[in-house]
């Protein structure tokens, strides 16, 4: 079998880049390096990097696993791409981010549903966990509203569950609907509880987004539900977006991981927010 042609580029020897006989300054270096290829190709792959720098593979995953954590890529299946705030990133991304952290969010999230009520899912990566775990929730009936098309498909086979979906433009990195159609659906209907997802919150500012329709969206739901619970992973507390979806004292209860910083718990409970962290 003959063995995949990788193209090596040339890299300079760490040995020319650290001092001798320091191995964590060359390990230091060699990230740099790898965080520079990231920033400059859009994305790297684990193969690529063992050709390019000399390393085994199991040593360019410590190395992209360590950018990672510090915010510095997105670890992917088999490499990593480039951390851009104001990008997209593809939903089968998003959902190997943090997965154990959405999970564990999920399950005290569906503790709060009782049997009758009406629940709104907003799109996204810890909702559509939510949403997994409505599918096995032990209730004789719950109605859920949502405008993501990943979460419709996997409550439409659930007994219990009466499904409404909202229209709207489809935004295909997210699955998620959107528009004025998806506004307009909102009138008229009345929900228990929302389960808000986000991808910034700031204590001292509220729930954010970086999109303005997904915005307007939101507030629409926040409108028609009597609870409002904001779901999301402790990374993306303490970032800012472009839009505000609603202010912390519109926010009943924040359920996040216990990443979260003893600052932000208390930022967020001296506004009103009960904070739940799992």
């Amino acid at each position: 079998m003959k063995k995949a042609n990788v193209k090596k580029e040339k890299i300079a020897p760490a040995s020319n880049v650290a001092a001798a006989g320091d191995p964590d300054l060359l390990i230091e270096e060699r990230r740099r390096r790898i965080r520079e290829l990231v920033d400059e190709r859009g994305r790297v792959t684990v193969v690529e990097l063992a050709a390019m720098f000399d390393i085994s593979q199991v040593t360019a995953r410590n190395d992209l696993k360590a950018l990672a954590d510090i915010g510095a890529v997105v670890r992917t299946r088999g490499g990593a791409l480039a951390q851009r705030d104001d990008e997209d990133l593809p939903i089968g991304v998003k959902q190997s981010l943090h997965r154990a952290e959405k999970m564990r969010i999920a399950e005290a999230a569906v503790k709060l549903i009782s049997d009758g009520q009406t629940i709104v899912l907003d799109s996204g990566t810890t909702t559509a966990e939510i949403a997994k775990q409505i599918r096995g929730l032990k209730v004789q009936s719950v109605n859920v509203i949502t405008n993501a098309l990943n979460i419709a498909v996997l409550l439409a086979n659930a007994p219990h569950v009466t499904l409404i979906m909202l229209g709207g433009v489809l935004r295909p990195s997210s699955y998620s609907l959107g528009g004025p159609q998806a506004e307009a659906a909102l009138q008229g209907l009345h929900a228990d509880l929302l389960f808000l997802g986000f991808d910034a919150l700031d204590p001292e500012i509220g729930v954010m987004t970086t999109r303005l329709l997904e915005a307007r969206l939101n507030q629409g739901m926040l409108d028609i539900s009597r609870t409002v619970v904001a779901v999301g992973d402790s990374s993306k507390i303490g970032r800012r977006g472009l839009s505000v979806i609603a202010r912390i004292e519109q926010i009943d209860r924040v359920i996040t991981d216990s990443g979260i910083t003893a600052e932000n718990v208390e930022a967020l409970r001296s506004r009103g927010a009960q904070v739940e962290l799992v």
